[in-house]
């Protein structure tokens, strides 16, 4: 299996275990924002340069998310 399908599988099963945990989208945004500021450590603990390169991914993650209001599709 590809490194992008083991990925994938584990995003599904966190969010469908997330789900089945606490099956009201709207108590998953504390885990989201979480989620978000792991994935924040991991990119800076490693390399504190790669500050910059989370913040322009944190922008393009904004940008779907309005197109995905404004549109009602990813």
């Amino acid at each position: 299996m590809s490194r992008d399908n083991e990925l994938r599988e584990l995003l599904n099963q966190t969010a469908s275990e997330l789900d089945r945990l606490s099956g009201n989208p709207r108590s998953w945004l504390p885990w989201m924002l979480y989620f978000l500021e792991r994935l924040e450590r991991q990119a800076t603990d490693e390399n504190p340069n790669h500050k910059p390169l989370y913040v322009d991914m944190l922008t393009a993650l904004m940008d779907e998310i309005r197109n995905r209001l404004r549109t009602g599709g990813w």
